[in-house]
């Protein structure tokens, strides 16, 4: 699944799966919006952009439905790494 990072503006990563065709949009304030239906064509320009919230704005916020993300701010297998660091019961 293609990644991009962003190190200055609102959108700090996008994940497209090109597959089922979602972008899911990784904000500044760690909230996530995904989109369903996105072609990869906006992916790409999404990307090169040289403002990529702005180009949001523009071409994918309205004009595509909203779906569920593929990731979510929290890891579920986290607890279970920190008790294997700490020594953690089994």
């Amino acid at each position: 699944m293609p990644t991009k990072s962003f190190t200055s503006g609102r959108i700090r990563k996008a994940d497209y799966n090109p597959t089922s065709r979602q972008l899911d949009l990784h904000w500044e304030n760690k909230s996530i919006l995904a989109y369903k239906q996105v072609p990869e064509e906006v992916y790409r320009r999404l990307c090169s952009a040289p403002n990529p919230a702005t180009y949001w704005e523009d071409r994918i916020a309205d004009e595509y439905p909203k779906g569920t993300p593929m990731t979510s701010n929290a890891d579920p297998g986290g607890a279970r790494k920190l008790g294997d660091l700490l020594g953690g019961d089994d």
